[in-house]
């Protein structure tokens, strides 16, 4: 039986919010090993000058705890 774990990650991006995922799952995997899957729980925008001018997301990523 595998146990794991779930952690909540919050990440940013000027390009996208395809991107804002990818940066949340490197930052993760710089300390954290297993990653089996993200969940991306929420998105969001800051916007300036009516454009999108900061995408954000708030990840879950689950991993195996050895």
């Amino acid at each position: 039986m595998a146990v794991l774990k779930v952690i909540e990650i919050l990440a940013n991006s000027d390009k996208s919010w395809e991107e804002a995922a990818k940066n949340a799952l490197a930052e993760a995997s710089k300390s954290v090993k297993n990653i089996r899957s993200m969940y991306v729980h929420e998105q969001s925008a800051t916007v300036k000058d009516n454009k999108i001018d900061n995408y954000r997301v708030n990840v879950k990523i689950t991993f195996e705890v050895r």
